[in-house]
């Protein structure tokens, strides 16, 4: 899930107020929005992370990650809460993969925990971690649902971390070895793959800002963390590529268009910066292109890192790049803000609804940022690997009538199907996500689920929103 607070804390910009085309005619009576308007080959699914939903942290030889370290801290997760126990995933996987079913969906994005298949990071491998994924790919396959990896969803080993993690270099080997392992081990059945999540999020807020785990801050770290990521982004895609038969690799990124205050040219040089810094770090050497050094001069630093022939180790031929994308920026210059210059306008003074992260609801965003990302050559096929919205979620006599939800996902479809009737090869659309969870540094108080978790209890309620999806998907 992308963190919009790293970006808050490099500077904190702005963007002039587009008004939102919300195709009013898609939502009632004969033209009302339908899953046939996307085509009968559109993917239509839902999204996890392990360490948000599995719990069992402890349990079944899997070794501790940062985000079980990290949490331990006093003050770091906003609510003290840890991961430990999560949405128990782990133990009620049948059920919870039953429910995707029952709503309709047919693909289910999940990513596996990398200590817990090597509880070390390396060499020792935990045949429980096996076994469980091996179950939970069996689950969906027997279900007629279709399973989509994801790699790498930030719950790295403790034990590499405590090697330096991801400033250094050996992690590619690391990498190499975990991923090695999962296409041996489930590409017989899952065809289907992403390497990383959102890398700017992990290594600026984790690397550079030191608010997500490991809590490192600093930019000769960032850097550091940057570059090997990049260069395990496209060794992951390779590995896959040669292991596994028929396998659709890809990778995603957390991304938001950028928009000037006005149309003052200092405002349009700090949109240039902070789009260099959000949408194109990762995503231009993935193409082949490099960092963008031209547009943000202080990425230059990220060379003292290269070592012998790394600027053509960079790049992979992606299947397809996943799109999770929530907001926008709205940025205006600001020479006092380091490296960026600019500074981002406050959400809640736009004019618009804004989440219970603070997130201004700004669905042209959506169709904005997949225009620009489907202009790049290089770019096959776009999928929306995340897209949501946390809201109060109150019961009311045992129901959750999350009505602004209902209405975050149609106006955000909207758009989807914008991009699609202008040709744009927009083939998924995976919800942020399955079911509320550990969200990261926010604790449990932000709910982003179709379906309400009782985390005393573990009871599962469908809200509105999951009902409508499943009206939507018949």
């Amino acid at each position: 899930m992308q963190r919009r607070i790293w970006i808050k804390q490099l500077s904190s910009a702005a963007l002039y107020y587009n008004p939102i085309v919300k195709y009013a005619s898609l939502f009632s009576g004969d033209d009302a929005l339908n899953k046939k308007m996307f085509g009968k080959d559109f993917a239509w699914g839902v999204s996890t992370a392990a360490a948000q939903i599995e719990g069992a942290a402890t349990e079944y030889g899997k070794g501790k990650s940062i985000w079980d370290e990290f949490s331990s801290h006093k003050g770091k997760i906003k609510t003290d809460e840890s991961p430990e126990k999560a949405c128990d995933f782990y133990h009620s996987y049948k059920t919870d993969i039953a429910l995707i079913k029952q709503l309709g969906f047919t693909n289910f994005r999940f990513s596996i925990s990398w200590p817990r298949i090597f509880p070390d990071g390396y060499g020792y491998m935990n045949q429980n971690g096996i076994d469980f994924y091996n179950n939970v790919i069996d689950t969906c396959l027997e279900l007629g649902i279709t399973p989509w990896v994801t790699l790498y969803h930030w719950d790295l080993p403790q034990a590499l971390q405590n090697k330096g993690g991801w400033i250094n270099r050996e992690i590619l080997l690391w990498f190499s070895e975990y991923v090695h392992i999962c296409a041996n081990k489930f590409g017989d059945r899952v065809k289907n793959w992403m390497v990383l999540n959102e890398p700017l999020a992990f290594t600026s807020l984790g690397y550079l800002l030191g608010i997500h785990a490991p809590g490192m801050k600093g930019f000769k770290h960032f850097f550091s963390a940057v570059h090997h990521a990049a260069l395990c982004q496209s060794l992951g895609g390779q590995i896959l590529r040669n292991n596994v038969e028929d396998a659709n690799v890809g990778t995603t990124f957390s991304c938001a268009p950028i928009y000037a205050y006005n149309e003052n040219n200092k405002h349009n040089e700090a949109v240039k910066r902070y789009d260099a810094f959000v949408n194109r770090l990762f995503l231009e050497p993935s193409l082949g292109l490099g960092y963008p050094i031209h547009d943000l001069p202080v990425l230059k630093h990220l060379e003292k890192c290269y070592k012998s022939n790394d600027e053509n180790k960079l790049a992979f031929d992606f299947d397809f790049i996943g799109i999770q994308n929530y907001t926008r920026y709205v940025v205006r210059d600001n020479i006092f803000i380091p490296y960026l210059h600019g500074l981002q306008v406050p959400p809640k003074k736009l004019g618009n609804d804004t989440t219970d992260m603070k997130w201004e609801v700004y669905p042209d965003g959506l169709y904005k940022i997949v225009k620009q990302f489907s202009a790049y050559k290089g770019i096959k096929k776009i999928m929306i690997t995340e897209n949501g919205a946390a809201f109060h979620d109150g019961l009311d006599n045992g129901l959750i009538h999350d009505n602004q939800r209902v209405n975050y996902f149609k106006e955000y479809l909207a758009q989807v199907l914008k991009a699609k009737n202008e040709g744009i090869n927009v083939d998924g659309y995976f919800v942020w996500s399955l079911l509320d969870n550990f969200e990261w540094a926010e604790g449990y108080r932000p709910r982003f689920g179709l379906v309400y978790v009782d985390f005393n209890t573990q009871q599962r309620i469908l809200k509105d929103s999951a009902l409508w999806f499943k009206d939507f998907l018949k």
